[in-house]
Parts: C-alpha cells; sequence; structure tokens
C-alpha cells in the first residue's frame, strides 16, 4: 500500500511538471491538443494538460528587425541600381504568425524585395537618388497590408544604400561639376556687372560734382567781372562828371591810370623777356601830380563840409 501512495504522488509530480509551463517576456506560446490550435500562453507560469496539449509554436512578440538582401533594381529610364534596406516588423497575433503562413521571416523578405523592385522600378533615376522619404512611404504602405492577414504589423522602411553603376556616377559626377562651374561663371559676370554699374555711377557723380563745381566758378568769375565793370563804369562816371566841371586833374588821372595798367600788362606777358619803348617819365609824372591833386581837392572838400 505505501508503495502505490508512492507511485500516485512521483505521477502527480511528473504531471504537474509537464502541465507547467513557463513563458518568458516578450514571448507567446501557443498551444496544441492532438495537433490542433487551442490557445496561447502569455508571459509567466501556465498549465496545460500534460501529454494531451503540447506547445506549438514559440512567436517572438518584440519588435524586431530583418536586413533586406542587395538586389538590382532598373529604374524607369532604363538604369540599373544596387539597392539594400531594412525592414521592421512586430508579430501581434501569435496564432495567425504561426498557421497563416509558411515560414514567416522568408515570407517578410521576399514580400519586401518584390516591392522595392515594384516601386523603385517605376521611378526615375533622378527621383530614387531624391525622393528616399517617398519610397520608405509606399513600401511601408504596400507591404503592411500585405502582412496584416499573419498578424504582422510592418513599423518601418527603410532603404540604406542605392548604388549606381561607376560609369553613371562618373557622368553625374562631371554634370555636377558643369552645374557648378556654370554657376560659379554667372556669379562672376554677375560681380563684374555690379562692378562696372558702380564704376559708371561714381564716374556719373564725378561729372556732375565736377560740373558743379564748373558751374559756381564760372559764376562767380561772371560775378567779380560784373563788379569790376560796375566799380569802372563807376569811375569813369565820376571822371566823366570831373571832366564836365572843367576839372584838368581828373583827366590826368584817368589817363595815368590806363598808362600804367598797359605797361603793367606788357611787362607780365611770359612770351616777353625785354621791352625796349620809349618812356614819357614827364607825362606819367604829370599825370601822378594830377592824381595828388585829386586827392588834394577831395580832403580839402571833406575839410570844409567838416
Amino acid at each position: 500500500m505505501g508503495e502505490f501512495a508512492i507511485v500516485i504522488v512521483v505521477l502527480a509530480v511528473i504531471i504537474v511538471v509537464l502541465g507547467a509551463k513557463r513563458v518568458p517576456q516578450g514571448m507567446e506560446y501557443t498551444v496544441e491538443r492532438f495537433g490542433r490550435y487551442t490557445k496561447t500562453l502569455a508571459p509567466g507560469l501556465n498549465l496545460i494538460v500534460p501529454v494531451v496539449d503540447t506547445i506549438g509554436a514559440k512567436m517572438n512578440m518584440m519588435e524586431q528587425v530583418m536586413d533586406v538582401e542587395s538586389q538590382e533594381v532598373i529604374s524607369k529610364d532604363n538604369a540599373m541600381v544596387r539597392v539594400d534596406g531594412v525592414v521592421f516588423f512586430q508579430v501581434l497575433d501569435a496564432a495567425k504568425a504561426a498557421y497563416e503562413v509558411n515560414d514567416l521571416y522568408r515570407a517578410i523578405m521576399n514580400l519586401t524585395i518584390t516591392n522595392i523592385r515594384t516601386v523603385m522600378g517605376s521611378m526615375d533615376l533622378d527621383m530614387l537618388l531624391s525622393e528616399r522619404d517617398s519610397i520608405n512611404a509606399q513600401l511601408l504602405s504596400v507591404v503592411d497590408d500585405a502582412t496584416t492577414p499573419w498578424g504582422i504589423k510592418v513599423t518601418r522602411i527603410e532603404i540604406k544604400d542605392i548604388t549606381p553603376p561607376r560609369d553613371l556616377v562618373d557622368a553625374m559626377a562631371r554634370q555636377m561639376k558643369a552645374e557648378r562651374d556654370k554657376r560659379a561663371a554667372i556669379l562672376e559676370s554677375e560681380g563684374m556687372r555690379q562692378s562696372e554699374i558702380l564704376q559708371a555711377e561714381g564716374e556719373k557723380q564725378a561729372k556732375i560734382l565736377e560740373a558743379e563745381g564748373e558751374k559756381e566758378a564760372a559764376f562767380r568769375e561772371a560775378e567779380a567781372r560784373e563788379r569790376l565793370a560796375e566799380a569802372e563804369a563807376k569811375a569813369t562816371m565820376m571822371v566823366s562828371q570831373a571832366i564836365a566841371k572843367g576839372d584838368v586833374t581828373a583827366i590826368n588821372y584817368f589817363v595815368a591810370q590806363k598808362y600804367t595798367e598797359a605797361l603793367q600788362n606788357i611787362a607780365s606777358a611770359e612770351n616777353q623777356k625785354v621791352v625796349l619803348m620809349p618812356l614819357e617819365a614827364s607825362s606819367l609824372i604829370g599825370s601822378v601830380a594830377g592824381i595828388a591833386e585829386i586827392a588834394k581837392n577831395a580832403f580839402a572838400k571833406q575839410g570844409g563840409e567838416g
């Protein structure tokens, strides 16, 4: 009787051990009863019926990353480029991921490669190189819709590298260099044009200022000549009045003044070095005497009026 009890206890322990299942965090296990799916075990300690129930698939429920192998793609304008990428996905339904598709990872890989060729093959090379975000968005939309029945959520698809052929890269480099040279030439010509404009504006302003200066100088010279003419006219009028009154000394003053100015002009001429001419000193002295007489009479009149 004691041995039978021991056997019962041992069997009970074995059943409990076989029926208790520990599921790690981030994992889910499917349970099959006689080969048919019955339930999914969540992380933690779970109990199943030993012998009758078995663990089917162990699914990783964390977000996973998968590298997309490098492949050649022909663009819309018949340019062959080599492309590789990366896919981020997460299993949302362990049962669907285990039983709706055979070899989940290979299915996701082939689906991604096929859609990369489809999406990028419909674009020109320039679009492939410049619109990578648009390519990633289109791939994500297509692949995510296709994997939804498998209980999969594709979170991101990123194109890592797009490598054109070497000859195409060299041609693009020459094109870029030509564009940079063109922009540099345009900027240089614009700079020279602006410099010429500024120089022309400066010359224009200089000529305007010079013309205004000449105008001002001419105005002042004309004003000086006008004042000199007025003074000469006034002096002539005064001499004429003196002559009209019979003052002979005024005539002598007028003649002496003109005579002296004529001698001064002859002496100051640049092309004359030696001048030989008769000079009537008595006439000049007489004229000076006339000037003195006029001054004497003028001072006498002022004294009488005082």
